[in-house]
């Protein structure tokens, strides 16, 4: 299977990336020497997505007109430069054209290294609408560079995901990068509001599934994992 739409969220303040976004938007810093968006819209491409859509709030005029350079994919801006929708507002918003999926949807500074499949490729393949409303990709936080955190879910063996108990630490990190479609955000509210919702509502329906990233994730979520990143493409 093949998907032919896909949702690149790049309206974030990047405060974390901080001096590096003094004076652009997160998604136009670079990670070895390529623009972290340019980056996610390569792997789309190379899955066979036609259209992606963009949203843009900080330095959105700077990102518009680098992603019109872009003569290999569809690219449809969504405009939130009146209001940030966070990350669940900000994708119910693109719904239109997106279609009612699946679709991907990739946190715009999502990076990786590919296993023997591509990433795109296995989640297309291992999707299921019969069963699935949310397929996430994650990373082993021990396969992972520039992560520091306590993980963000638990995963069974057949791929349901839970969160863990409070002030536990969970084995999995959410990469930045999953599979949606329109009906899972039937009955979520206009304006913004956390993809959490989403996922919650799947998860108690037993429809929230994840899939294991077979190679290293690069969390990029400050100037200091930039260079961490940059080594392990350089290494790999």
């Amino acid at each position: 299977m093949s998907f032919e739409t896909a949702m690149v969220l790049a309206a974030g303040l990047g405060t974390r990336m901080r001096p590096l976004t003094d004076d652009r938007p997160k998604a136009l810093v670079e990670l070895d020497g390529r623009a972290m968006i340019d980056r996610a819209l390569d792997r789309l491409v190379a899955a066979g997505v036609r259209r992606a859509v963009v949203n843009v709030h900080h330095f959105a005029d700077m990102l518009e007109a680098h992603l019109a350079r872009r003569t290999d994919i569809e690219i449809v801006v969504s405009d939130e430069r009146a209001q940030l929708l966070d990350t669940g507002g900000g994708v119910k918003a693109a719904l239109p054209h997106l279609g009612p999926g699946p679709f991907f949807v990739l946190n715009a500074d999502s990076a990786w290294i590919e296993g023997a499949v591509p990433a795109l490729t296995r989640l297309a393949h291992t999707w299921d609408g019969r069963k699935m409303d949310a397929l996430l990709l994650l990373a082993a936080t021990v396969l992972s560079t520039g992560y520091a955190g306590r993980g963000d879910f638990l995963m069974t063996a057949d791929g349901h995901l839970d969160w863990p108990r409070e002030n536990r630490v969970a084995p999995f990190a959410f990469t930045g990068v999953e599979v949606l479609t329109a009906a899972a955000f039937e009955g979520t509210p206009d304006g913004p509001f956390s993809m959490r919702r989403v996922w919650g509502r799947a998860m108690e329906a037993s429809r929230l599934y994840g899939l294991r990233h077979e190679s290293m994730w690069l969390h990029v979520g400050t100037p200091d994992a930039i260079d961490e990143a940059s080594r392990a493409i350089a290494e790999s």
